[in-house]
């Protein structure tokens, strides 16, 4: 068994993608006998940008739930309660050692199941000003990583890192 299983997840933008790309990388480069699990949404850009950084992907069926009015909105409880399942059985069947969100809704449905299932868990944010995602996700995540000192503002101060 690989002494570091981790799974990471971010996706929608390459704000959340590429952060994601550059943490695995890092964990490859330092840990060369770590196993990496990428998790994003079907049919989103991650799905392509991932495996061409060498990168084993797969996909959970969320999408993001839109802010204006929209009838993709009425699948969006659908879509996320699948999604959490189909986090679930990822997390089971890899066995990480620890799950990592760089932000977008896959990482947020991933990461709340990890958190349901008392795994570690670190989000990044990268961005001055966090999204959505990441501050749902920080009330209970075990870290937060910043790029930014002010954003104590945002997140428990005793859980961020710069």
């Amino acid at each position: 068994m690989k002494r570091h299983k981790i799974v990471i997840s971010g996706g929608g933008t390459g704000g959340h993608i590429f952060p994601a790309i550059a943490i695995g990388s890092e964990i490859k480069q330092r840990y060369q006998d770590s196993e990496l699990l990428f998790v994003g949404a079907h049919n989103k850009m991650e799905m392509q940008q991932i495996p061409r950084a060498g990168f084993r992907i797969v996909g959970i069926w969320i999408d993001g739930f839109q802010r204006s009015l929209s009838l993709r909105n009425i699948f969006f409880p659908f879509k996320l309660v699948i999604s959490l399942i189909q986090s679930f059985f990822i997390l089971v069947r890899f066995r990480p050692k620890a799950v990592v969100g760089t932000g977008g809704f896959a990482s947020g449905a991933l990461l709340k199941v990890a958190q349901w299932m008392r795994l570690p868990t670190l989000i990044q944010e990268q961005n001055s000003y966090p999204g959505i995602t990441n501050k749902l996700l920080s009330k209970k995540v075990n870290t937060v990583c910043v790029a930014y000192n002010y954003l104590h503002k945002y997140f428990p101060k005793d859980k961020i890192k710069l």
